[in-house]
């Protein structure tokens, strides 16, 4: 099987769902067992905004007392970490829960993605903001700390600064999240392989490995 062109995975995602992180994972897993078949295969990953809270203020909100309104109780948020840590467990993932006090309006840091997206791969700043969100506490919805992520990732911290202040590409990532939402992206992690087909959810590496292959096979 071989390919003219790298196939493009889209990852609709949003950072403060903790269960991105380990889809990343998945993922990552997945495409290593597509290589291991497929030497020659590439792919291309490219993010797009989900706003997982769409309605928190842009100075964000308390964390817990969201949940507990949200889940029912505090004894049902806490069966909800515990889930996400044993589940983040296998992939080395520590989710530090305890740790976050502000549940961020994450429409800046998806900006911030899009625009990094556009000098190349953002997987490293999406790791690190995921990182940050889950394991150090702190606040995505503040552009200070969106511009410190951004620059211990390699960006220039001046044109960072400069591109949040704006409101460059304001409206092109909500027609992005809206799109997504028209194709049938409902919950986070959803993977697009190829416009072809949807993986809705942090699903095994396996099951995401065989519909990236039968993405690959169509194309062939």
């Amino acid at each position: 099987m071989s390919q003219s062109q790298p196939l493009t995975i889209e990852i609709v995602s949003d950072v403060v769902c903790p269960w991105c992180f380990i889809g990343l994972r998945r993922l990552d897993l997945a495409l290593e067992a597509v290589r291991r078949r497929h030497p020659d295969f590439q792919c291309i990953k490219r993010w797009r905004p989900f706003f997982l809270n769409p309605s928190t203020s842009p100075d964000g909100e308390p964390y817990l007392p969201h949940l507990v309104k949200k889940f029912g109780g505090p004894e049902r948020v806490q069966a909800a970490f515990q889930h996400v840590r044993d589940a983040g467990a296998a992939y080395g993932l520590d989710y530090r829960f305890e740790d976050i006090k502000v549940l961020a309006n994450t429409f800046q840091a998806h900006r911030l993605i899009h625009w990094a997206q556009q000098s190349g791969d953002a997987q490293i700043l999406v790791e690190r903001l995921l990182v940050g969100q889950f394991q150090r506490g702190e606040n995505l919805g503040d552009k200070a700390v969106l511009a410190n992520i951004a620059v211990e990732c390699g960006y220039s911290k001046d044109a960072v600064v400069e591109y949040l202040d704006s409101d460059e590409d304001n409206q092109f990532v909500r027609e992005q999240e809206r799109e997504s939402k028209a194709w049938g992206a409902t919950a986070v992690p959803t993977f697009v392989v190829g416009r072809k087909l949807m993986v809705a959810g942090a699903e095994d590496p396996m099951l995401l490995a065989g519909a990236i292959e039968q993405v690959l096979a169509k194309d062939s």
